[in-house]
Order: structure tokens, then sequence, then C-alpha cells
């Protein structure tokens, strides 16, 4: 299947022949900072629906609609002094804000729901092909639903190469992780729907008021991507501790891996035992983790047991990560 799926680099030509797929209504894997997504026209309804059909996603679930520039997001949404206060702060960037959207955005991309879900990516690769295109692109994560989020274009064909054609290649996903997700429908109620590398405290800081924890839409439908119980999640099991130590992996079954935060102190010689960073830097061991969880998931394990972040910031967005490809 990966056979049918071609890897394309970044050149002026090949940037143009994938713009040109996009403007007809193909879909295209592209690399961001956060992950890899998956885009199609954001204004197309046919080309949106062909997002849904290759991962296997429910339509109830909203896309998330990038744009190029802060000029581009009266055409997708009604924006408040509070949302424009974050676009300036934070794109380009791993932020999505969530807007009344506008007539150009069809309901296909948005759940049906009223709003609509925006960012401005800031891997150069993914904006210029935006702009070539001439067109938002609705891009969410470029593998089969709920499965591990892919952060190189090899995790792309690997896992669609039999339903996407064309990919492009950025390199590896410099943040590794899904976007920051806040809800700006009432600049006077903002809402964190969910966490990324960019915190709830920045969030606050520019806003000026608290930002509440996640909330539905009135009707009870989820207002952005990433919001179900089980998400981002391996197909072996995955158990979630408050805190791993190195006896316990000494202790289990070579079917068993353990993956620490950081490098344990005792135990780091045993093939079953992972870590995410050597010296437990968040913001490495977010970049590391959804490969991490790949490896682990193919090595043919039959349970990963994985370590708890502590404390905020990053490591929220970590634990959210964790807790849904650990929930069943």
């Amino acid at each position: 299947m990966a056979s049918k799926s071609r890897i394309y680099r970044g050149t002026p030509r090949n940037l143009a022949l994938l713009a040109r797929r996009l403007r007809a209504g193909g879909i295209v894997g592209v690399p961001t900072e956060t992950v890899y997504g998956l885009a199609a026209d954001a204004t197309s309804k046919a080309a949106c629906k062909r997002i849904f059909a290759a991962k296997g996603r429910p339509t109830d679930d909203p896309l998330i609609v990038h744009i190029a520039s802060l000029g581009d997001l009266g055409r997708v949404a009604v924006a408040n002094p509070g949302a424009l206060r974050l676009a300036r702060a934070f794109w380009p960037g791993p932020l999505t804000i969530v807007l009344p959207k506008t007539g150009a955005i069809p309901g296909e991309v948005t759940a049906g729901l009223p709003s609509v879900a925006v960012r401005m990516p800031s891997h150069p690769l993914f904006r210029r092909l935006i702009r070539l295109a001439g067109v938002p692109l609705a891009a969410p994560s470029a593998n089969p639903f709920g499965y591990v989020s892919p952060t190189t274009a090899d995790h792309v064909r690997r896992n669609l190469g039999g339903k996407v054609s064309h990919i492009l290649d950025g390199g590896p996903s410099r943040i590794g992780l899904e976007s920051t997700i806040v809800d700006m429908r009432d600049p006077r109620r903002p809402a964190l729907l969910r966490p990324g590398a960019i915190t709830r405290s920045e969030v606050e800081r520019v806003l000026g008021i608290r930002v509440a924890r996640s909330r539905t839409s009135r009707a009870g439908g989820r207002l952005a991507p990433g919001q179900m119980a089980r998400h981002y999640s391996p197909r072996t099991k995955v158990v979630l501790h408050d805190r791993l130590t190195p006896a316990l992996a000494l202790r289990s079954g070579p079917d068993e891996a353990w993956l620490f935060i950081r490098r344990p102190a005792g135990g780091a010689g045993r093939p079953n035992v992972h870590w995410l960073d050597a010296a437990g830097d968040l913001r490495r061991a977010a970049r590391r983790l959804f490969s991490a969880l790949r490896e682990l998931d193919q090595a043919g394990y039959r349970t990963i047991h994985a370590e708890r972040p502590a404390g905020t910031g990053l490591a929220e967005a970590l634990l959210d990560r964790l807790k849904r490809a650990s929930s069943r």
C-alpha cells in the first residue's frame, strides 16, 4: 500500500504541483511544527470529505483550518479583540483559536457547528503551500483516526500510504504535540480545549483574565479536535503510572515496556526500558513522545507502562496525550 504514495521534497516545482492538487480538490500530507497533517481545501465540501474518508474520522469531529497570514483570518472567522491579541502574540505558531465561522467554511469542516477552529502554522513549507494554493487548508493529523499522531513524512506513508498519494516532507516536527486550542467565541469567557506547547499561563498573560478548563458547545458537540477520551493511542495497551521506578521494570517480563520521562538511574540497560529525554527536558520529551509510542507499539510488547509527567505548563499537554492514549 505504501508504494502508492510519494514523498516530495519542498522544491518550488513540487510545491506548485501540490498546490495545484489542493486547488483541484485533492488531499496532501503536510508538515507542520506540531505534527504532520492531512490537508484539503477548507472551502470545498467534497475535498474535506476526502479527509474524513482517508482517516476513518467521524464527521462529528471538527477540523482545524489553517491560514497563511493574519489578513486571511476574516475570510474564515469572525474575530474579536481578545482573539486578535492572541493571534498577534502567538501566530504563526502552535495556537488554535475557536471563533464564529464565516459562510466560506462549510459545515462539513465544523461538524455542523457555527464555530471554526483556526490557526496560522509556523512551518515555512506549509505556509508557503497555503499561499500557493490560494485557499485556507483544513488539516487534521495525518493518521488513522485515534492512532498516534505522525511526526515525520514516513509516519504518514506507513499509516496512510494507500489513501494519500502525495506527502510533502518538511523534516521531523519541531514540537511533536498538537496545537493548544482556546475557545474565544466569547472573549469574556475563554476556555482551554486542548493543552499544547503554548501553556494556559501564557494565554492568560496575554488576555489578562483567567482561562477556564475545557467545555463543549451547548448542543453537546465537540468544538475542536482532540477532545475524545481515547485518542493519540497505540494499539498496544498503555498503563499510566503516577511514578515509575527501575525496580518495577526489573521485576517485569520482557513483553512489558517501561517508558520514563527521563533516563532512570537504574535499569537503563534493559531492552524494555525506554525514556523520552535523558535529562527529562519536557520540550525534548514532547518532541519524542509520539515517535516513542509508535516504536513501542511496533515492537511487539503486550503492555506499555508510561510515567505520568509532573508539573504544569508543557507537562499538562504531555499528561493530556498520555491519559488519552491510556484510556479504555
